[in-house]
């Protein structure tokens, strides 16, 4: 007996949680689909499916667990197609930036017995230097040594919480669990908040007239520091998730303001000795942060250690919350 994933949306992220759990044929069965063709057929080629389904109705009918992984401007209007062909017992694990606006959303579209957790994987350090995008980013140790946050309504059955602890263990990664209004608080300072920072910088150079010039001189400072902008559909993406995390990412950006301010007045009035002291200070924190996420002894700051799931564990997720469904429960 195995548990099937359905994995929606075949990026980066999708195609590694296929990649990470093809050494576990024996728990669980991988079906995929992309609302790109082309992009399903190569993470099948990848090895990170069992399965593509073009047909998503048919993808998700035999599901016990779908894992959402599309961009957030997609997110919902899959949920309502997918809704009606959900298994009761059936766990739907989204990767939604906006933790709370997704979760209203799933409580508004899903049927009763169809249940729903969202996962923010923060994904291996190794893969910050990985310079590929979509599922030729991906890999099966994306999500080790890193936490993945789960996050779900009150009263969500406590089973499908464990179920999402226990596929965290199979990823490799370590599950920490979260508030859905400080995790929006935290993805606007760590997601949001880049995203409209590189918009920002792309708007305040390219439209500018010295552009003619500057753009034959831009080299790769210019491209990293602009790179979370010029991911295609992650643009609208962005957008969406900006308008409905609003107070959080007026808050990180009023920081974010106040800081280039502090700058601004530093080198309008020549105070060499503060410019450089904070400018070594901010090396020196980001230096220390990668260091931190390079080790990832989160042990040490009470999060909980990872063992890796049992095929009888994994399955009786399942089973328990089918028996509930029977029951009536």
């Amino acid at each position: 007996m195995t548990v099937q994933i359905t994995l929606i949306g075949l990026g980066q992220v999708g195609t590694s949680v296929g990649l990470a759990l093809k050494d576990h044929k024996d728990l669980v069965r991988r079906v995929g689909h992309d609302r790109d063709p082309g992009t399903a057929r190569q993470a099948e080629k990848m090895g990170a499916l069992d399965q593509v389904s073009f047909n998503l109705p048919s993808a998700v009918r035999q599901a016990d667990i779908v894992f959402l992984a599309e961009p957030f401007n997609q997110s919902r209007e899959t949920l309502q197609i997918i809704a009606q062909d959900l298994k009761a017992g059936a766990v739907v694990m989204d990767t939604a930036p906006v933790k709370v606006s997704a979760s209203e959303s799933a409580a508004q579209i899903l049927p009763a017995e169809r249940y729903y957790v969202s996962l923010t994987p923060t994904l291996n350090p190794l893969s910050f230097q990985n310079t590929a995008q979509g599922a030729e980013a991906a890999t099966a140790d994306l999500f080790k040594n890193s936490l993945m946050v789960i996050t779900a309504p009150t009263g969500t059955n406590s089973e499908a919480i464990k179920l999402a602890t226990d596929l965290t263990g199979l990823l490799g990664a370590t599950p920490f669990f979260g508030d859905p209004y400080e995790m929006d608080g935290l993805l606007a300072t760590t997601t949001l908040l880049p995203q409209l920072t590189a918009a920002a910088l792309v708007l305040a150079t390219a439209s500018q007239p010295g552009w003619r010039e500057a753009r034959k001189v831009a080299g790769r400072l210019y491209a990293e520091a602009t790179a979370p902008v010029l991911q295609g559909h992650e643009t609208r993406s962005a957008g969406q998730a900006a308008l409905l995390n609003s107070a959080n990412a007026v808050r990180v950006l009023d920081d974010l303001i106040l800081a280039l301010e502090t700058l601004r007045t530093m080198i309008s009035e020549s105070d060499e000795t503060a410019l450089l002291e904070t400018l070594e200070q901010a090396a020196q924190q980001r230096e220390r942060w990668l260091h931190q996420r390079q080790q990832a002894n989160w042990v040490s700051e009470d999060y909980p250690q990872t063992e890796l799931p049992t095929g009888k564990d994994f399955i009786g997720r399942m089973f328990g919350l089918r028996k509930r469904q029977g029951s009536g429960k």
